[in-house]
């Protein structure tokens, strides 16, 4: 098709863009195309340009130039009578709408630092979603944004975790929770119907951080909260707001609303997610034409009330590491949640340390706007990184908290990058580490005097006997530990040091079980947990990881083999590992 006022022939992808900006187009769209004054101000703010100075392409205004230039071309007069004067220009081919993907994908992760900051009000961050929704439209997207998205349409969360592992995995939990409370009432309840509380989560939790699954049933459980998770439709995050694709938006937020309406849940907690939240509580509805029943709240607000209110008591002192606390893009410039993450970490952390700037004005971790997904741009956003990287080492804390999964990533991904010593954890974490467990009184029973024949002393059961395990460590005296344990429960044990022992010790005597660590020298147990993965003689085997870096957890998940059976992280107790191995092999 041609355009009638240059006579060039424009490709049907370009046309659609077109068109469906005219559809697009409202009160807030069209303000921030149309009233910036170009000063500058927001090129002052942004993390890709503070790291890349000589780069004028990354500036938000000039970003927002190529958006603006279609808008005046083709829906503004002043484009329209003298396109010249006003910079309009449209778009015709493919080629360019790939330009503008590099730009609305690569070159901003919607932190909205920059619209915060402009006098004129405008709001960069709304047009570029704008703008990736339209290249969405016609196919054009990074891989990623793509994948992640057919799995949220098809399996129901952006993971494409199957139901059967996620419930695996609450029952996982469940288990260790009740062997570390000594109580089945802490199992985590599913598809319970009138309770108080529905709580979801990121399915990031579900695929490499169960544990702050187990630590939020914890707290519940403690508060003597009225609460359940679903079995289906569980997902807070909404890969819409990222792609800018508000069908998908709008189809996410319904599915877990239905899913609380039909527990008739009274209130939706959201799990400690910056997108999840703003996309569920503040988004969705919207997207979805719902008018929602019921609240909705962060968990970060259900902790805080929770100690307020005495249904948990905490210890900060068992918090006792320097910590600072990291705003997420949007907790806080989006929704405003600045003081309630501060005021929780006063009352379970004993050194807190700001880093600055921080709140509306704190830096993005990089890794937001899905950026995460688009591995063809890592090596942009580790280099946007560095003003975070630096801000959170001025701050001298060896934890950095956040109240996002997304930024739990890409602080990990700098952090390692820019090797700081730090590690990344959220306030569900220390909360349930702070949190007090009430002593349970035993009753008094009064002793009745009465003849009682004697009883042979109890053989303690060999539950492990006949089952072969290969403990894989370089640290001895973890090999010691568990070679024990096992062993003091039937199992019969062999032990390797390095990867290379244990890939020909595995292939040889075909064990029934592999523990394995990840940092080794030589061979890591990455390579030796794939190398036995790839052999048809030992891909079946069963394997446990036991690794001191949980951080790691993603890079075994992610390999294109079979994962493996069971992940804990160390330092490991008797009693955790017997069950987890129990557990592996099937043993009652």
């Amino acid at each position: 098709m041609r355009d009638t006022a240059t006579n060039l022939k424009r490709s049907q992808k370009a046309q659609t863009v077109i068109d469906r900006l005219g559809k697009k187009l409202n009160r807030q769209i069209v303000g921030s195309l149309a009233a910036c004054v170009h000063c500058g101000m927001c090129t002052e703010v942004c993390h890709y340009v503070l790291t890349n100075p000589d780069d004028p392409t990354y500036a938000p205004a000039w970003k927002a130039d190529r958006i603006r230039k279609i808008f005046k071309r083709h829906y503004d007069w002043t484009g329209r009578v003298l396109p010249w004067w006003v910079g309009a220009k449209s778009v015709f081919t493919d080629e360019e709408l790939e330009e503008l993907k590099d730009i609305a994908f690569g070159k901003c992760t919607n932190c909205r630092r920059c619209s915060v900051n402009c006098p004129m009000g405008v709001d960069f961050a709304v047009a570029n979603r704008m703008m990736r929704g339209l290249l969405v439209s016609v196919g054009i997207m990074p891989e990623g944004v793509a994948v992640v998205s057919k799995d949220q349409w098809e399996i129901g969360n952006q993971m494409g975790v199957l139901k059967e592992e996620y419930l695996e995995t609450l029952d996982w939990m469940s288990d260790e929770l009740e062997s570390e409370l000594d109580d089945s009432a802490v199992r985590i309840p599913i598809d319970r119907e009138d309770c108080d509380v529905v709580y979801s989560i990121n399915p990031r939790e579900v695929k490499y951080d169960p544990r702050t699954i187990a630590d939020a049933a914890k707290v519940f459980y403690l508060a003597g909260e009225s609460w359940t998770m679903p079995s289906e439709g569980w997902d807070m995050t909404n890969f819409g707001l990222f792609s800018g694709d508000d069908d998908l938006g709008g189809a996410v937020a319904r599915r877990l609303y239905e899913k609380v309406v039909e527990l008739r849940g009274k209130k939706l907690v959201i799990s400690e997610c910056g997108h999840g939240y703003r996309s569920t509580r503040c988004e969705g509805p919207n997207w979805a034409g719902m008018d929602v029943p019921f609240e909705m709240e962060s968990s970060v607000i259900t902790m805080l009330r929770y100690i307020h209110e005495g249904c948990i008591k905490v210890d900060k002192t068992r918090n006792d590491i320097p910590v600072t606390f990291h705003d997420s893009c949007n907790n806080a410039r989006s929704c405003g949640l600045f003081d309630e993450p501060r005021e929780l970490l006063s009352l379970v952390v004993t050194d807190f340390r700001e880093m600055y700037p921080n709140r509306a004005e704190n830096y993005c971790c990089t890794g937001g706007g899905g950026a995460m997904s688009m591995s063809e741009y890592t090596p942009r956003r580790l280099k946007s990184a560095k003003i975070k990287a630096d801000q959170l080492a001025a701050t001298g804390a060896k934890i950095v908290v956040t109240s996002c999964h997304n930024c739990v990533d890409g602080l990990t991904d700098l952090i390692r990058h820019y090797k700081l010593n730090m590690k990344v954890t959220q306030l569900v974490n220390l909360v349930a580490n702070a949190a007090i467990v009430p002593v349970k009184v035993p009753p008094v029973i009064v002793p009745v005097e009465i003849e009682i024949p004697p009883v042979m002393p109890a053989i303690p059961p060999e539950r492990l006997k006949g089952y072969k395990i290969l403990v894989v460590d370089d640290e001895p005296d973890i090999l010691t530990f568990f070679s024990a344990a096992l062993e003091d429960n039937g199992a019969e044990v062999l032990t390797a040091a390095d990867g290379d022992s244990a890939i020909e010790l595995a292939g040889r005597v075909k064990p029934d079980l592999v523990t394995l660590d990840l940092s080794m020298p030589g061979t890591d147990g990455g390579k030796v947990f794939e190398a036995l993965r790839l052999n048809p003689e030992t891909a079946d085997m069963r394997i446990c990881i036991i690794t001191g870096r949980p951080e790691l957890r993603r890079l075994i998940y992610d390999r294109q083999v079979q994962p493996p059976e069971g992940f804990l992280d160390k330092p490991v107790n008797e009693d955790t590992l017997l069950l987890n191995v129990r557990k592996i092999l099937n043993i009652n």
